[in-house]
């Protein structure tokens, strides 16, 4: 449908259905950003890995792009707004939802500009961004549900020593608490469904136990479930043991296998990285405790918390090979786990955590978002916004690769898309009927690299970002010359 000024909509103005759809709740306060918004997630997610005057097609869109970047309207909440209306619709599709919530550091240290603040130290530049990731149990992704992006203040940086004296709000760590806060708060937007919140060890914050206990005894207050990597061997109420120390002593509720794959060491200068010790891959053997136990309240300036009861699984290698750090999990959550039946899904739905991991490498290391020179902290976090949904785009084909793999291709991807791959690399015409959507990614893997042999596994992220960027050549190539297209006039001299 047309706006006032007889222009085109987004649907009319885009070339994806996918996009369309994603931001058809999309409001900038302005129609000719609306638009500007579709064309640009367009290009980008056409190309994400490299820069934005190579994404766009000439000058004039280049310009146009920055330019939609340096409007004051575009925000990075309201760039993610319609997506998560979207993923939200999706949400309340599902059964069961994992809100996985993680931070990544976006390093943004170059010597030319200076935007972001100081990270892991103090000459080390860039911005913190705390996703929620929704995905099903299944590994596949919904969408991000909340964002927050920000950088922090020089001045303060030396201060984080001090935190221990300040209120939660003030402390950086106030933003688990918020992201199980918003996990709420999808589950009451979302009745029909179970909202479970998983974090790791960052995320062992005594207030979000405290908010989930506050919450449930809100009438008619409807609040998501909860798992959590204890990152500290807490104190009990009601004995003298530790946390971990009580949980080993129960009876042990099943044996089962574990296959931890091999790791290198990591090498650095000890800022970058975290120096990590070499680790063989093998079989390890592992042991599943639970409990139920009381968490001593820790000590708060001005605030009672009240202990707290929680359920705990304990995951451990009981006979680790010499030097090998063992495997031990110890998770604390709200779902109950009295039951072998009840405790397994537990542990599954904490590996499902690797997923928010996956897609931080997508954005970084697919998008690049890293290397964006925007100049100002507002254009940043805009044009990362962008990229974030781009990001997700690029995940979401990948598993419901995996996940789905007998579905038709083009309940994904376009006709234009999967027809031209297929012409491609199979060097024979497409088939009348779209051929299964775990094929159609192993096409377009291969266009970035993978090879298909029998221990190669399933496609990865990297080589099916590669593959997307060559797909949309391939597209428009075949939108504009392929089988049944009308062909350009040539041009005769007179």
């Amino acid at each position: 449908m047309g706006g006032p000024d007889g222009q085109v909509s987004i649907k009319d103005e885009v070339m994806d259905a996918w996009i369309a759809e994603e931001l058809k709740t999309v409001d900038l306060g302005d129609e000719r950003l609306d638009r500007r918004f579709g064309i640009v997630l367009e290009r980008l997610a056409e190309r994400p890995s490299v820069s934005i005057p190579a994404a766009c097609k000439g000058l004039a869109e280049t310009q146009a792009a920055y330019r939609f970047f340096d409007n004051g309207r575009v925000e990075a909440g309201k760039v993610l707004q319609p997506h998560r209306q979207a993923t939200l619709e999706r949400i309340r599709q599902q059964s069961i939802v994992l809100i996985l919530q993680d931070t990544t550091e976006l390093e943004t240290t170059r010597p030319q500009e200076k935007v972001g603040g100081p990270l892991s130290w103090e000459t080390q530049i860039g911005f913190l961004d705390h996703v929620l990731l929704a995905v099903t149990p299944e590994r596949v992704p919904l969408g991000v549900v909340a964002a927050e992006i920000w950088a922090r203040d020089p001045e303060d940086f030396h201060k984080r020593r001090q935190k221990g004296q300040k209120p939660i709000e003030e402390k950086e760590s106030y933003r688990w608490l918020q992201g199980y806060r918003r996990a709420c708060a999808i589950a009451q937007a979302a009745p029909a469904t179970t909202v479970i919140c998983v974090s790791d060890s960052e995320g062992d914050v005594f207030e979000c136990f405290a908010e989930a206990d506050r919450e449930s005894h809100a009438a008619a207050a409807r609040q998501a479930d909860w798992i959590v990597r204890a990152g500290q061997d807490r104190r009990l109420a009601s004995s003298e043991a530790s946390l971990l120390t009580a949980v080993a002593q129960t009876p042990v509720l099943h044996r089962f296998e574990v296959n931890v794959s091999k790791r290198r060491a990591a090498c650095g200068d000890g800022k970058k990285q975290r120096r990590r010790q070499e680790r063989a891959a093998r079989l390890a053997r592992c042991t599943l405790r639970t409990a139920r136990v009381v968490l001593k309240a820790p000590w708060r300036k001005g605030r009672c918390l009240g202990d707290q009861e929680v359920n705990v699984v304990l995951v451990r290698e009981e006979n680790p090979p010499a030097g090998e750090e063992p495997v031990e999990w110890l998770l604390l959550t709200s779902l109950p786990v009295d039951t072998l039946e009840q405790a397994l899904p537990v542990v599954e739905y904490y590996c499902c955590r690797w997923e928010i991991e996956v897609y931080f490498r997508v954005l970084k290391s697919g998008c690049g978002v890293e290397e964006l020179q925007l100049e100002t902290e507002a254009r940043f976090t805009a044009c990362l916004a962008v990229y974030m949904i781009v990001a997700w785009r690029v995940l979401f084909v990948l598993m419901m690769g995996r996940k789905c793999p007998d579905l038709p291709c083009d309940a994904v991807l376009s006709d234009d898309e999967w027809q031209s791959v297929y012409w491609v690399v199979k060097q024979q015409p497409p088939p009348k009927e779209p051929p299964s959507l775990e094929r159609m990614v192993e096409l377009i893997a291969s266009l970035g690299g993978y090879l298909g042999r029998k221990h190669d596994g399933a496609p990865g992220p990297q080589t099916l970002w590669i593959g997307i960027q060559r797909m949309r050549d391939y597209a428009a190539a075949w939108k504009t010359f392929g089988p049944g297209r009308s062909k350009p006039k040539r041009c005769v001299k007179r």
